[in-house]
């Protein structure tokens, strides 16, 4: 079975319980050349992301009985396809919530839809800037997996790419594993994409603007908040003290830098 969506047209998921809502971004995004797949429940939006495996999803958080939230956990348990949260509630802590259950991005209503297709194409774009071979300049790089079917298996997807290691820190981009002095780093979706990067070229500084550009796909500057959460989590990893840390290093001014703890040398 092919593990593949169609790649000729991308697909986009819109799962929102308003018809309004949903006729308009199917419209907005069928003239912008998408094909759309439309929900107006949890369960309906489970069941045609399983059936579809999409290459995006809308997701509104505020569906009736299974809400975005528990949605956007059980398709993160099965893919790593991209997934844009809408709320009309903009407080801090509902986009860190959004974040932390495993989300790539997150829209108030209401809004722009030319923000929308912007945020959607950033998403789209870094699943082919994770192809094989990028490298720091933005080239392609290995993509996330695919969306799969019950019982099937994602162990042989990228299975030819080696895992990367820094000091006692390896991650292992082919399986999506990452461990730390032989114990492995249970990790969130981004959390995972972040480390991968910063592993693959440790010692160099690399702002939140092109830490969102490489690992979220954004090329504006838009969000930086976001990198400074997902490296305040992964301090908490991956540190032996993460108010002090000696791996994940802040240049003031600039932005991180991943190096070997010098703890390990001891």
């Amino acid at each position: 079975m092919s593990m593949q969506s169609d790649t000729a047209v991308q697909t986009v998921l819109v799962v929102d319980d308003e018809s309004s809502v949903r006729d308009a971004l199917s419209y907005t995004l069928s003239k912008e050349g998408y094909r759309v797949e439309v929900a107006a429940t949890g369960q309906e939006a489970i069941q045609a992301a399983r059936r579809r495996r999409p290459d995006a999803v809308v997701l509104d958080i505020m569906l009736p009985g299974m809400d975005g939230l528990q949605v956007c956990r059980t398709l993160r348990a099965e893919s790593t396809v991209p997934i844009l949260l809408l709320s009309a509630r903009g407080e801090e802590i509902d986009r860190v919530v959004g974040l932390e259950i495993g989300a790539d991005d997150y829209l108030t209503k209401p809004f722009a839809m030319r923000e929308l297709l912007a945020r959607i194409r950033a998403m789209l774009r870094r699943v082919e800037m994770m192809r094989p071979g990028a490298s720091a300049d933005g080239a392609p790089g290995p993509a996330p997996a695919p969306m799969l079917a019950p019982g099937e298996s994602n162990a042989a997807v990228g299975a030819e790419e080696s895992p990367v290691a820094l000091g006692d820190l390896v991650v292992d981009r082919a399986r999506r594993t990452a461990t730390l002095r032989g114990h492995a780093l249970t990790l969130r979706p981004k959390e995972f994409d972040l480390l991968h990067f910063l592993v693959k070229h440790p010692g160099v500084v690399h702002s939140r603007d092109v830490l969102l550009r490489r690992v979220w796909g954004y090329d504006y500057s838009f969000g930086t908040r976001t990198v400074d959460v997902h490296v305040r989590w992964l301090r908490q990893k991956i540190e032996r003290d993460p108010g002090r840390p000696t791996r994940l290093e802040t240049v003031r001014g600039v932005g991180y830098r991943l190096v070997t703890d010098d703890a390990d040398e001891l």
